[in-house]
């Protein structure tokens, strides 16, 4: 039996000339193949001689290494990565992106109204360890809540994360990474979705619990407690304690109900993982026009991976609000450039060999798909890593490509959401915000049901528009917002995917 996944010689085939889009056919008929392709890889409309710029979406994405004919197979094998250009038009495209903001009206969900003005979407009691030294006490202290039984009587409480981490101390108790984990701990503490916080620390650790709550004041400190090991009496009288005091708290955190709240007050934050060939031209597309959405509705997108953009930020850059928002980015894009070189790395080592399995050749091809999760609207702010997000519209945040390190420090900085494509397949989920997944394809849909949330690839095979397939994303971001299970969090997911960027030397 033919391999259904792999065309050959002879095939005709349906070659991809521009990104789909609204009421756009996405792809044209193209000549035979020449050679066998795996589905989801691309082939050349016309023949390319060495040296070549290859061309996808009409940007550069690599230099062919050697002649490729018209038909051919064009991947790792004969395309290459080179430095792109970086001859940047800031604001170019800004009037347009203006225009691209779609006319809505105004809609709710039903979320938890928080005293400090935020919603959440979710209601957890957080337990948050300042240092791995307490990590395996607040895992144990959750998990015999859990097995007793405890919370069952408590329907608004959606359960207890342990957000344990691989550091907070044998490191400076200053600068970036001081900075990074400080902002990550208080971020998930004083999160919208978390109606009470207790802290634990081992209590010689260098991130000190007084020194976190004195830095970023009284923001959040009526839902917020704390304990060390070494004053609790060890790690067993610590367990108990912790149990005892979540049994205190839990009727003032349960005393809370959904309500209709703004749109406005959503923070999503987008994600990308486990791409493939068909990423840029079905589920990342369609989430770039749920992103459209939100914004519409005052709400905030949040692009990050800084990698990940690489060789396709100045499309963002020609959409930038204003000259410093430009700046930051690509002050961004020169650290990334820095940091990679200084550690013998090319910003090429990404993508993974799971990408170029599925079809992705270079870093600037898979950036194409990367930023067209961010739609067309302008780019308003430019973020570091676990910042608080102030800012509503499109915004970006400086954060790695590694997706649970890039996902926690978005939902540091408030986002109440997670919304993630894959093309291979993901088994990601996230606490305090639940992620949903979406699948690029119909096969990968059918191989991982308990895992995919909704399907994207019957813009392909099903004829769906990708307007339409973008508001059937945004629908589910409110179901879900609303408190719709997703499918993360019906297999319990999200502890351990926790992973706070580490910079700076451990001593």
């Amino acid at each position: 039996m033919t391999d259904p996944l792999i065309l050959h010689p002879g095939d005709t085939v349906a070659v991809l000339t521009e990104r789909a889009g609204a009421g756009a056919d996405p792809l044209r008929l193209g000549a035979p193949l020449v050679a066998p392709v795996p589905s989801g890889h691309k082939v050349a409309r016309v023949a390319m001689p060495a040296g070549a710029s290859v061309i996808k979406f009409g940007q550069f994405i690599g230099q062919a290494t050697a002649a490729i004919a018209a038909g051919a197979h064009v991947h790792t094998h004969n395309c290459t990565f080179a430095n792109p250009e970086q001859d940047y038009a800031i604001g170019a495209d800004l009037a347009s992106a203006q225009a691209a903001i779609p006319q809505t009206d105004a809609l709710t969900f039903d979320g938890y109204a928080r005293a400090d003005g935020c919603v959440g979407t979710r209601n957890y009691i957080a337990l948050v360890a300042t240092v791995n030294c307490s990590a395996t006490v607040i895992r144990r202290a959750a998990a015999e809540i859990e097995a007793s039984g405890l919370l069952d009587d408590y329907g608004n409480v959606d359960g207890i994360v342990a957000l344990a981490h691989g550091t907070g101390c044998g490191m400076a108790n200053s600068g970036r990474g001081y900075d990074i984990l400080d902002r990550v701990l208080w971020g998930h503490a004083t999160h919208p979705n978390v109606g009470a916080t207790v802290f634990v620390g081992l209590g010689c650790e260098v991130m000190q619990i007084a020194r976190m709550q004195s830095h970023f004041g009284d923001a959040g400190t009526d839902r917020f407690h704390a304990l060390t090991i070494q004053d609790t009496g060890g790690t067993r009288a610590t367990v108990d304690a912790i149990k005892a005091h979540v049994a205190l708290i839990l009727p003032a955190v349960n005393d809370i109900t959904r309500t209709p709240q703004p749109m406005s007050a959503l923070r999503v934050a987008l994600q990308c993982g486990g791409s493939d060939g068909f990423s840029s031209i079905t589920a990342n597309p369609a989430l770039g026009i749920a992103s459209d959405l939100i914004v519409a509705q005052g709400g905030t997108a949040i692009l990050s991976e800084t990698p990940e953009i690489y060789g396709a930020e100045q499309l963002l850059l020609r959409r930038a609000n204003s000259l410093a928002v430009a700046d930051k980015l690509i002050a961004q894009i020169k650290w990334w450039e820095g940091y990679a070189a200084q550690n013998g790395g090319s910003m090429d080592n990404n993508p993974s060999p799971g990408n170029k399995q599925g079809g992705i050749t270079t870093i600037l091809e898979k950036s194409l798909g990367a930023a067209a999760k961010a739609g067309a609207t302008p780019l308003m702010a430019v973020y570091d890593y676990a910042e608080q997000i102030v800012q509503p519209g499109f915004v970006f945040m400086d954060t790695p490509g590694y997706d649970p390190v890039s996902a926690t420090g978005q939902i540091a900085g408030g986002a109440q959401i997670v919304v993630f494509t894959t093309g291979r397949g993901s088994a990601f989920g996230s606490k305090p915000a639940p992620t949903i997944k979406l699948a690029t394809s119909d096969r990968l849909f059918n191989q991982m049901p308990d895992d995919m949330d909704l399907n994207t690839g019957d813009i392909l095979s099903g004829g769906i528009t990708m307007s339409d397939k973008g508001r059937e994303i945004f629908d589910l971001i409110r179901a879900t917002a609303s408190g719709q299970t997703t499918k993360s969090e019906a297999l319990g997911l999200g502890d351990n995917e926790f992973v706070p960027w580490q910079i700076g030397a451990v001593m």
